[in-house]
This record gives structure tokens, sequence and C-alpha cells, in this order.
């Protein structure tokens, strides 16, 4: 029997994940988005559903407005929300977005309450937060998406400024989603050579603020609207190891309790997720200076949820 994924948000990122679920043949697929865009949602399932003799996959995908059609889903990625737009900040989209994903969780505590989660709105850090709150679903079953994102970028830019293949470069990202989020140029490597040793300090600090202002470089590119095929893409990857039980440590926010001296936020951390969900954080030794970076954003996400009021 085919594993059933959950879209909640049929939008930009919303379509492409079920584009790139369907050609991983991931499961199944409901793209689910509000009532005035339900004609859309379905167009675009039966869009997908009209591509796959060329692209070769088999899966039944729907559109629909209502949460019935999500019931018993394995998956539930949500990217429902208000999207970011040019000289806007994350923060900026925090009240309207509450409200929007107060109703999601409403709908998947009733009708989805054994699927993993992966949140993908914005503010991500205070989304996912509120969504598990609201849900009360245990950790290992809530994740956000922003990590495997923010690392991913940081692969990519690392790439595009020593001209190496993005397949050889392993690092990571910690800490919220935003402009205080924490690059480990220590612990990055090309091939197996540390990154300090084949970029100048100039050139990794121009690589660390790229990285943390990634977003913002696309959403002022774009003029209206934020990423999605990068999100897409990075939801999927934590959704995969889940379905397929690849036991992949990939950076997500997920809850502490403890570890990091955190305690009760949604942190990216380096996480296990297996068929479990999110089974195991690992804790990193930083660095005094890694430390302070840290502590800064946890800061930043600490004031953000502090003033969601749910």
């Amino acid at each position: 029997m085919r594993k059933k994924i959950a879209l909640i948000g049929g939008g930009q990122i919303g379509q492409i994940l079920a584009m790139l679920a369907a050609q991983k043949e991931l499961g199944d697929i409901v793209i689910l988005d509000v009532p005035e865009y339900a004609n859309v949602a379905k167009g675009k399932a039966l869009d997908l559903m009209e591509m796959a003799p060329h692209g070769n996959y088999d899966a039944n995908i729907i559109g629909t407005s209502d949460y019935k059609d999500i019931e018993g889903a394995d998956v539930v990625i949500v990217t429902a929300g208000k999207p970011r737009e040019a000289g806007m900040t994350r923060e900026d989209l925090l009240n309207v977005n509450i409200k929007i994903i107060t109703a999601v969780a409403n709908g998947v505590k009733h009708y989805a309450p054994k699927a993993f989660c992966i949140i993908v709105t914005n503010p991500l850090d205070a989304m996912v937060y509120v969504f598990h709150k609201i849900t009360g679903f245990p950790k290992n079953q809530v994740v956000g998406m922003a990590g495997t994102l923010d690392t991913a970028r940081w692969r990519a830019f690392i790439s595009m400024e020593l001209g190496v293949s993005v397949a050889d470069i392993s690092g990571t990202v910690l800490g919220g989603h935003g402009p205080d989020m924490v690059p480990l140029p220590r612990l990055t490597t090309v091939g197996g050579v540390p990154l300090t040793e084949l970029a100048t300090q100039e050139q990794i600090d121009r690589l660390i603020n790229r990285t943390r202002e990634a977003g913002t470089e696309i959403v002022k590119l774009f003029g209206k609207g934020s990423a999605f095929f990068s999100p897409a893409w990075s939801a999927i990857v934590i959704a995969e190891s889940f379905l397929k039980d690849k036991r992949r440590i990939l950076p997500c926010a997920a809850l502490c309790e403890g570890e990091y001296g955190v305690n009760g936020l949604f942190i990216g951390v380096p996480c296990l997720i297996s068929d479990k969900g999110m089974e195991k954080i690992y804790e990193i030794k930083l660095t005094e200076e890694e430390k302070a970076q840290f502590a800064r954003t946890i800061a930043s996400v600490s004031k953000t949820v502090a003033e969601c009021k749910i």
C-alpha cells in the first residue's frame, strides 16, 4: 500500500513539492488549499497526473480544500501562509501566519494525528512552535524545514565561490532561520579538505553573510514572493528520509529540551530522521565564538516566539 503525503498549501512551493514527491514515487499526494483556490489545487493535481506518462511515475494526486481528504496521511508538509515581499521581514508575517497555522494545525490534529509533520511556513522558527503547541504532537513528530535549506544554500554558495562540485561539500548550519543563523566553516569540508584551507577569511566571511541573507536576496530579486525551488527540495529530503527510513542526519528545526542549553524552542540542529520521525538530536561541541553566535540566534528566536499569542 502506498504512503500518503498531504501538502497543506498549493502555491509555488506546494506544487513543486507535489511534482518532486510524484517523481520520486514517495506515495499518493493530496494538495490542500483554501476553498477559493480549491479548483486551482485540483487543476495542478490533474496536470501532474497528465504528466505521469512522460514522468514515468505512479501516484494518485488530488486537489482539495477539505481536510477530510488528508485523513490517514503519513507525512504532512505545511507551506500555507503569506509569502514574504520585498522590504518585509519574516517577523512581519507573524500575526497573519499564526492564524493560518492555527487552522492548519487543528485540521491536521483531527484528520492526520499520526503524520510526521514538516513545517515550511515563515517565520519558520515561530510557526513550527505554534503548530506543535496547538497539535500537542510529540517532539519526534514535528520539525521545521529551515536548517536543511540553510545548509543547502551554504553548500551552494561555497560551490559557486570556489568553483567545485556541490557533491563534495559537507557542512551544516545551526540556529534560527534568519540573519543570526550559524554556519560552521570550521566543520565544513570540500572533498574532505577543510574549507578553512581552501578559502580566505574574506571569502568565508562573505559566504557566511550571503547564507544568512540568502532568503532576502531572492525576495529582492523577485520583488514579490520568496524562494520556492530550494525550500521544496529541502522538505522532500526530510520527508524521504522518514518514508524510506534512510536515517539521514539533517539539520532541522527541532524541539530542544536541554540540548545546546536550550529548552522549549525549535532550533536548527543536526537531527537523525528515521521512520520514527525526528529520532535524535546530535550536539556539536562549539567553540566559544560559535557559542556566542548560537546565543544570539537563540535570543532572536526567543523574541519571535514570545510574540506568538496562542
